[in-house]
């Protein structure tokens, strides 16, 4: 009877938990870590301990950063009259890779993790609350619910086109077609 490979198993179930990554290409890359490129699979090794020692969010925006404050909200040059709210700092990561937007963020993936003073602090100072969120009737719910948190406060409420197809998120869209959502944003 062959003896069971209980590292390699292993392995590919752990590579399996990552998204977007099924049965069969967690064991090609298992395979192509331990007997192809050993070097390249404890280089990546080493990076996730390092990622994972040093990185956490902003105390700001909830962003992802290595410092106290992300790189967004120490930059000098942001406009910060707009505020973009999102649901996790991969819509960041397409949004700034669009070009279009030069202002401030803010992560908000659940209303129940939602502090209310901690938000209405960062909206001090901005004109301009812009909702990116993909279009669902539970992100509908959740900018009227954060409108309602902030009703005290003057403030334009926008959220982007929807030129974003329903269900969508954000980090799957175009570049071109983000700008355009970006540009063509409505007045709520």
């Amino acid at each position: 009877m062959a003896k069971k490979l209980d590292a390699f198993e292993r392995l590919v179930e752990a590579l399996e938990g990552l998204p977007s990554i099924g049965k069969k290409s967690a064991i090609r890359l298992a395979y192509h870590m331990t007997i192809v490129d050993g070097f390249g699979a404890m280089k990546l090794s080493h990076a996730i301990e390092h990622a994972l020692s040093i990185i956490r969010t902003c105390k700001k925006c909830h962003n992802i950063s290595e410092d106290e404050l992300c790189a967004i909200c120490s930059d000098p040059i942001r406009d910060r009259s707009k505020l973009c709210i999102v649901q996790s700092a991969k819509d960041i990561m397409s949004i700034e890779e669009s070009g279009e937007y030069h202002g401030l963020y803010y992560i908000i993936n659940r209303l129940e993790y939602l502090d209310d003073r901690h938000l209405k602090g960062t909206v001090e100072g901005i004109e301009e609350v812009i909702f990116a969120f993909s279009p669902s009737i539970a992100t509908d719910t959740m900018m009227l619910y954060i409108e309602d948190r902030l009703r005290d406060h003057p403030l334009r409420f926008t959220k982007i086109a929807q030129g974003v197809p329903i269900g969508v998120e954000l980090e799957n869209i175009d570049k071109i077609s983000l700008s355009r959502a970006l540009n063509a944003r409505i007045e709520l």
